[in-house]
């Protein structure tokens, strides 16, 4: 069985479900994945979703702020949310697929937005940037995070850190930037590390080429200057990585009109 996964900061769905819509509708994945839908769970919009052939939905959303959701053709098994940091923001969600979605082995899929930070790279002088740091942390030490050798796991989501040297337009430039300093870098790698996850997306397009999937709105024109960083991410467990066989990170959604300033990353997993 072939499985489509798509993943996508949408910066409010409600005010950008046509764009949703209009991406569904020339990709089809079988589930996307939405960050900071801004929405709470009963302002969804599900009969939307429905129409488009998408009538399996988890949410943990809130009004005005963070929120995700996984969004499918195809049933899930079980429904998770976990609490980072002893806070109740919504930014995190998980499904199992199983049987009932026609998979002979079950799937873990946990959908994440990590906090971006703020503008300030000092925990001292800036608590959005501590809290960052403590989720990153809390995502390195926690167990249901942690992959085991024979699952068949997947993490994606906006991770909201660049951590290699070509995940950003200039690597010098950036070192002083919220989303490239080394110790939100190293925290995010170390998480990588203790999950046993694989970057996905690098396997497939390995360094030095250079991998975006956000452009700031503060560019005049974003697609001239081209000063990207890759804040999306997909990772797959060890049992799992081997099976994807595609990867492509639709650019082009950044032009369209009122465009959230991140755009969607689709993996394709042989199951």
């Amino acid at each position: 069985m072939r499985l489509t996964v798509s993943t996508w900061n949408i910066n409010s769905v409600r005010l950008r479900i046509d764009l949703v819509a209009k991406f569904i509708k020339a990709t089809r994945p079988d589930i996307i994945c939405l960050q900071e839908t801004k929405c709470p769970d009963d302002r969804f919009p599900h009969k939307r979703f429905a129409r488009l052939g998408y009538p399996h939905i988890a949410m943990n959303g809130q009004k005005g702020y963070h929120g995700v959701a996984v969004i499918s053709r195809l049933p899930f098994e079980t429904v998770d949310t976990r609490p980072f940091c002893d806070k109740h923001d919504c930014r995190h969600v998980a499904v199992t697929l199983g049987e009932r979605a026609g998979l002979r082995d079950p799937t873990v899929l946990h959908n994440i937005y990590v906090p971006a930070g703020g503008d300030e790279p000092d925990p001292e002088l800036n608590p959005k940037f501590a809290h960052k740091l403590a989720f990153l942390d809390e995502m390195r030490v926690a167990p249901f995070l942690h992959t085991q050798p024979n699952e068949r796991a997947i993490l994606l989501g906006d991770l909201n850190v660049a951590p290699l040297e070509h995940d950003v337009w200039s690597h010098r430039q950036m070192l002083r930037v919220v989303s490239h300093t080394p110790i939100e870098c190293e925290k995010l790698n170390a998480a990588q590390d203790a999950g046993g996850w694989i970057d996905v997306m690098r396997s497939f397009v390995p360094e030095p080429e250079k991998l975006y999937t956000w452009w700031s709105y503060r560019a005049r024109d974003w697609a001239a200057s081209d000063r990207g960083r890759r804040l999306d991410h997909f990772w797959a467990s060890t049992a799992l990585a081997d099976r994807v066989t595609s990867m492509t990170v639709a650019r082009a959604a950044r032009g369209w009109t009122r465009p959230s300033d991140h755009v969607p990353v689709t993996v394709t997993v042989e199951m």
